[in-house]
């Protein structure tokens, strides 16, 4: 996963924790301990994974190799792997409630006291073999059925996910769509997910205000020969309004300004600061019209600098070279959405009845138009974007060229109502702990894509398998949350909503949340996106997909910026989030952000890139496998060191580092390695079983990336600074843009603020860490002199 990067656990021993402690504390009181060993024994020869398991000299002589070695994922598995997951630790629940420890006096300690301690450890032990042997069957029968930590038990649950269910899923959502209204698809979803056992299913309502399109298409008209077109390109003559359908009233930018607006178009290409400083040279761009290509930053903070520059207007399109060749949208226009998230008019609050609202009919004072490129072609006289070499040629307009365009945008704003549907599968131990699973659905007040179809019915498949087991006697750890938001392409309105109006409960107990948000964008490549704590837990997951039909690349799993309804969690809760997609790869090598288009596709074109559903199946199980860790392993499978490295690995190479920087970015290493080393490594020591320290270790690991929130970001980027534009870039993107815009400016007081937020973050999390270590030593100091007083 990082490349060139090298891992340090330090092995802390007991002794060194407490210094004064009594020597004898850690291997003496044979008496308490003899007969849980005994039991350990019996249980880990018992336990079908126990060749995974390596002895202890073994693990040791690993760990001195991981320092002069690059990490490398691939070898590594659930058993031995450095995040110190505890796999038996809840196997025997009354174990903890009954285990005391005592520790010996060593000044008062006699022959004779030690020597009874020897008998009774000695009968306790051979007991205690009579007791394994003859318990045997009934140990293993007791862990399966509580499934905590045990591979063996998600395959079991899993298996039953089949393609062909998947696939009857889908185009039974496709085919309701056809025939009934949004709210019969709300409806049906609830009454399947309740028929399959799902508690307190429910629809949660919320009033928001829409940006719809108009009565009629908008139009564009090339002054000089006063032809009128639509946005993908037909004329505007009565017979191609005939032929026009809905997906055509929905080619439009969801909260753009409305309007007329005749001015020169002006190509900016991808609307970089290089970009708009080459066309500053040679152009006023005050009142006119840019024609933007989509791609390589962030929609919103393209605009942002556009309307700074003194543009009135865009013209936003998709350049068919950066598209692959399987992808044939020359003629086909798109919606995008200027929506940053939530419902407008109630910024920051949820929308709930007595909420005040505010009046915001539209967003930014540019009037957008996302048109195609075959009607780019079109106004600037390019017939074709192919030249006699086959190598695409993308389409631009010369800046001694003029065009005149009159362009027209008509859009309606009126508050509509957004569901929900949240279900919920309680966890046994910790039901207050949350993993929220989230897909999406078809609102009548969106674009008519069925990509949805491909969410829900995953999701569906999901829910089944797991209420299958819980039938059965079964339960998670931790609560399980599946949710399907509405209004997703205005601006992930639906999960905004729901965790604005939820905000104080999902900040203390969400864990984390997997994504199922439109899973398959081609068919040639798994990318996994997660998180920088969940990396390694994703990058073990892949590789069981290497032997199936899609090959696996070379690509590691990375944090960039994705669409979809994680934002508000990522953004705004600091959860770590992860999802996997398949994608082409072309479509990997091209322009980041290229997403933020939605093309109404029709059904079959998902079922022509998965035929056989198999790529919905892999989805479902992988997703499936990671949710079932998360919910059931006693600490949460999330690594700590992997945001050090993260952050280290951010900071190198740019031109603006400084010594404050580094300095504490070193720091925070080194308290995470400790972190790592003495409090998750020795999770299976007996002494580490109580559910308090348990609890309180979950907690550090939790909360982890709500350090790297930042208050302030440029438009489009996002709040959680471990996550970078795209996969190309390491450094952090609020710096890296700070960079680009202090170069035009004589002042370098926007890299200064940047270069702060970093810092504070990095502090912040190096101070989390060092609290978190302090606390567990104060626990330990604490708990050790209870013990010393019980016992004198």
């Amino acid at each position: 996963m990082y490349s060139g990067k090298k891992m340090a656990y330090q092995k802390v021993n007991a002794d060194q924790r407490a210094p004064g402690q009594s020597q004898y504390l850690d291997n003496d009181d044979l008496q308490a301990t003899a007969l849980d060993l005994e039991w350990d024994m019996e249980k880990e020869l018992e336990e079908p994974g126990f060749d995974q398991f390596q002895l202890e000299g073994a693990e040791n002589q690993n760990l001195g190799q991981s320092e002069t070695e690059d990490l490398n994922l691939d070898p590594i598995q659930p058993a031995i792997s450095p995040k110190g997951r505890f796999q038996r630790l809840q196997e025997e629940p009354d174990y903890v409630t009954s285990y005391t420890r005592s520790t010996p006096k060593s000044n008062r300690c006699s022959f004779c006291r030690l020597l009874k301690i020897l008998c009774t450890a000695t009968i306790l032990f051979i007991f205690g073999i009579l007791i394994g042997y003859y318990a045997r069957k009934s140990c293993l029968s007791n862990a399966a059925s509580s499934g905590t930590g045990d591979p063996q038990l998600y395959q079991e649950i899993l298996k039953v996910i089949q393609a062909e269910q998947i696939k009857k899923l889908f185009r039974n959502f496709t085919q309701l769509h056809k025939n009934e209204e949004d709210t019969e698809i709300l409806k049906n979803l609830k009454t399947q997910w309740t028929s399959l056992g799902l508690e307190d299913v429910q629809l949660m309502n919320y009033s928001v205000l829409l940006n719809l399109p108009g009565p009629s298409p908008s139009t564009v008209t090339l002054k000089s020969s006063s032809q009128c077109f639509h946005p993908n390109g037909q004329p505007c003559d009565k017979e191609a309004r005939k032929d026009s359908s809905q997906d055509l009233l929905y080619s439009y930018a969801a909260y753009s300004a409305k309007g007329t607006l005749e001015a020169e178009v002006i190509d900016v290409s991808y609307g970089t600061a290089d970009d708009l400083k080459r066309v500053k040279k040679l152009k006023n761009a005050t009142n006119q019209i840019a024609l933007l290509k989509l791609g390589k930053l962030p929609l919103l903070y393209k605009l942002f600098l556009l309307e700074k520059a003194g543009f009135g207007g865009v013209l936003l399109y998709i350049d068919p070279c950066d598209l692959p060749k399987s992808a044939n949208l020359r003629h086909d226009a798109f919606m995008v959405s200027l929506n940053p998230g939530g419902d407008p008019s109630t910024p920051g609050y949820p929308s709930v009845d007595g909420s005040f609202r505010q009046s915001r009919s539209n967003l930014t004072s540019l009037l957008v138009q996302p048109v195609s490129a075959s009607l780019v072609a079109t106004l600037i006289s390019s017939p074709r974007e192919i030249t006699h070499n086959d190598a695409c040629r993308p389409l631009s307009l010369p800046s001694y060229e003029t065009r005149i365009v009159n362009m027209q945008v008509q859009t309606v704003t009126k508050f509509k109502t957004i569901t929900n549907v949240i279900g919920y599968l309680k966890g046994s131990t910790s039901p207050d702990r949350y993993i929220i699973v989230g897909s999406h659905h078809h609102n009548s007040h969106s674009y008519d894509g069925q990509e949805w179809a491909s969410s829900s019915a995953i999701t569906t498949a999901l829910i089944q398998a797991l209420m299958l087991r819980v039938k059965n006697g079964w339960r998670p750890d931790r609560s399980i949350v599946f949710c399907s938001w509405g209004g997703t392409t205005s601006g992930n309105i639906g999960s905004y909503e729901w965790g604005e109006d939820f905000k104080k409960v999902l900040q203390k107990n969400a864990v984390a949340y997997v994504s199922l948000h439109n899973p398959i964008r081609g068919n040639s490549s798994l990318h996994p996106v997660a998180s920088p704590s969940l990396q390694q837990l994703m990058a073990e997951k892949k590789n069981f997909n290497c032997t199936r039909r899609a090959p696996c690349p070379e690509t590691n799993v990375s944090s960039v910026q994705t669409q979809g309804d994680a934002d508000y969690f990522i953004n705004h809760l600091g959860i770590p989030a992860l999802q996997f997609v398949y994608e082409d790869i072309k479509a990997l090598e091209g322009p980041s952000f290229l997403s933020e288009a939605f093309f109404p596709k029709c059904a079959t074109k998902i079922e022509e890139m998965d035929s056989s559903f198999n790529l919905h199946e892999t989805i479902a199980k992988l997703s499936g496998e990671v949710i079932l860790q998360i919910a059931n392993e006693p600490v949460l499978p999330f690594n700590a060191l992997d945001i050090a490295l993260e952050v280290q690995s951010s900071l190198k190479g740019n031109q603006f580092n400084t010594h404050q920087l580094l300095a504490m970015a070193s720091r925070l290493r080194e308290n995470v390695e400790i972190f790592q080393s003495d409090e998750m490594r020795p999770a299976n020591d007996p002494k580490e079983r109580a559910p308090s320290r348990i609890r309180m270790l979950n907690d550090v690991l939790q909360d982890m990336e709500k350090s790297f929130l930042v208050r302030q970001v440029p438009p489009g980027f996002y709040r959680n600074i471990l996550y970078h534009l795209d996969e190309k870039t390491s450094q952090f993107s609020i710096l890296l843009e700070a960079w680009e815009h202090c170069k035009s400016l004589p002042s370098n007081e926007t890299l200064q603020e940047a270069l702060s937020e970093v810092l504070n973050s990095i502090n912040s999390a190096q101070v989390y860490f060092k609290a978190g270590l302090d606390v567990f030593e104060s626990v330990w100091l604490n708990s050790t002199y209870f013990i010393n007083e019980e016992t004198s």
